[in-house]
């Protein structure tokens, strides 16, 4: 009988596959729904917090260009400083350095509170209908989602429709997500 995370190992394998093909399969079209629903889900003076692509991670850097093309752009991203995950303000063409998992960031030491952000988005393998992510199992986002103050900052899980489930599993420490992004648009689990 397998253990939690040995069944958390398996289906990060089949999900990292899974998202891949579906990425494959409809090139553009999570950039073109996230085009139609961010710029509305925008607060004035207040970030939006993307994310830096790795692997095969649906890539919103397009969707970026668009904001800061309008006014009040404010973009952000995250770094791993210090052994805490937190927010930098981001510009498209600002210079990036790796984070403590090497992961391009902004630099210097300039952190966001999380009053300073409209909404979070994270890129998941999978999720389920409950708003349990299924990320690669560093924790960072449950162990800021778990300060109330971070908790109350809107967040979404990006991945294909394809890696959408019923139910995944869940540990103690899991902070569910307000809803998720894909190909369809914005799917709120309560509305924010």
């Amino acid at each position: 009988m397998d253990g939690p995370e040995v069944r958390k190992q398996r289906l990060r394998r089949q999900f990292r596959l899974k998202r891949r093909l579906a990425l494959e399969q409809h090139p553009g079209a999570i950039v073109a729904a996230a085009t139609a629903a961010l710029p509305e889900l925008r607060v004035a003076g207040r970030h939006l917090g993307l994310y830096w692509p790795i692997g095969h991670e649906p890539d919103l850097r397009p969707v970026a260009d668009q904001l800061t093309a309008m006014a009040n752009g404010l973009l952000a991203l995250p770094a791993v400083h210090g052994g805490k995950l937190l927010y930098r303000p981001w510009r498209p063409g600002q210079p990036l350095l790796n984070d403590g998992c090497g992961i391009p960031a902004p630099p210097g030491p300039a952190a966001l509170a999380p009053a300073e952000l409209a909404l979070l988005l994270a890129p998941a393998l999978a999720i389920d209908r409950r708003g349990i992510r299924l990320g690669y199992g560093g924790g960072w986002f449950d162990r800021l989602r778990s300060e109330p103050h971070w908790r109350s900052v809107p967040a979404l899980a990006v991945a294909p429709r394809a890696c959408l489930v019923e139910r995944l599993p869940a540990d103690p420490w899991d902070v569910p997500f307000d809803g998720w992004l894909d190909e369809d648009g914005v799917h709120w689990l309560q509305r924010v």
